[in-house]
């Protein structure tokens, strides 16, 4: 990330904290020059982009302000933030997080409809999905960020009847890491997430780099649509280091499983695992150091997502970091623009993936 978008982020996150209280005063330009060990260009750039989208006014001879927060003649407009299970994956909590300051920032509300109660029967979070839509419509919400269900085998005829329902009130949706079709099809709704393509092939082209000629992709069944756009990315690095991009490289099941793992290892029929996700990973790491397979030294695995924990699983992992913060601001500015203008064609915005590199894949030869 470049240094000017560091400060704005910051100072971002200060202003949605209220840092600055009633008066609204931003440290001055040499005061942000010191504290980020920047140029002052460096500083200018950032306030001039937080100016541009409306968040500060820059007073001559007199300093930089946060611009009062304004209601229209309705009141202040409510966005929804609809995501039936949140609790599945830890870039919900940061993207959800992230949201809020911006809706704060920006002068609007924020009404969160999350995953129900944690104890609660699985089967009832579509209908818990259906009632926190008749909610939203109910209030005449100005638009939803939703991220659809996965899990239920129904889950897709389920995602597209909630958004015909807010497509009916004529609430804009905006969606969050996946779509309700599969891929590579589209809905006709805004879509921001992670370039999931790109992030499978750089993964699979790390993993080739270092040696490995047998890749498995490990996926449990009904994952998400971005699931399958990694695997394209897979073998579309197979593709391009002259592997075999038809073999068979999707292995679904469950990582816990002793039997199944043995399975992926059986005659040597792998010698490099990309996961689902981190989730997947961190069991399937669990699980080879029960049966004694050395991990990067028999098998490299890598997952997606850079969660917390990441670090801390007994083999650090390799994976495809989630900008959560990027992921939030793209999606905020999407939304912007189609309230302000509901007739432009449907988008895909995404962000581009990251590599982090730790011990689970070893290192490159020399």
């Amino acid at each position: 990330m470049a240094k000017h978008e560091v400060i704005s982020r910051e100072l971002r996150a200060e202003i949605a904290a209220n840092k600055y209280g009633s008066a609204g005063q931003l440290p001055s330009e040499a005061q942000l020059v010191e504290r980020f060990k920047v140029s002052r260009p460096t500083v200018a750039r950032a306030l001039r982009d937080m100016q541009d989208e409306g968040l500060i006014l820059r007073r001559a001879g007199s300093g930089t302000f946060v611009r009062p927060q304004t209601a229209s003649k309705s009141g202040v407009q409510v966005l929804g933030l609809l995501l039936p299970e949140r609790g599945t994956t830890e870039i919900f909590d940061a993207i959800c997080g992230e949201l809020g300051a911006l809706a704060r920032v920006q002068g609007f509300g924020l009404l969160w409809g999350g995953s129900p109660l944690p104890h609660a029967d699985r089967d009832s979070t579509p209908e818990h999905a259906r009632e926190v839509c008749r909610q939203f419509i109910e209030k005449n919400v100005a638009g939803v960020f939703f991220a659809p269900l996965e899990s239920p085998a129904e889950a897709e005829a389920i995602n597209k009847e909630l958004l015909e329902l807010f497509r009916q009130a004529g609430i804009p949706v905006v969606l969050l890491d996946r779509d309700v079709t599969p891929f590579p099809t589209r809905s006709a709704s805004d879509l921001v997430s992670l370039d999931n393509f790109s992030a499978g092939f750089m993964l699979a082209e790390h993993l080739v780099r270092l040696g490995c000629k047998k890749l498995l992709f490990v996926a449990r069944p009904g994952s998400a649509p971005t699931v399958d756009a990694r695997i394209s990315g897979v073998r579309e690095a197979l593709l391009r280091y002259g592997l075999d991009p038809n073999a068979n490289i999707v292995a679904q099941g469950d990582p816990t499983d002793a039997k199944f793992v043995r399975k992926l290892q059986a005659g040597h029929a792998c010698d490099g695992i990309l996961c689902a996700n981190d989730f997947t990973a961190a069991e399937l790491l669990k699980t080879l150091h029960t049966l004694k397979i050395q991990v990067p030294a028999k098998v490299r695995v890598a997952g997606f997502d850079d969660m917390r924990y990441a670090t801390l699983l007994p083999v650090a992992l390799t994976t495809i970091h989630q900008p959560c913060g990027e992921l939030a601001e793209v999606a905020f500015r999407a939304m912007q623009e189609r309230i302000r203008e509901p007739g432009i064609p449907p988008r895909t915005l995404t962000v581009a993936p990251r590599l982090v590199v730790r011990e689970s894949c070893g290192t490159y030869q020399i």
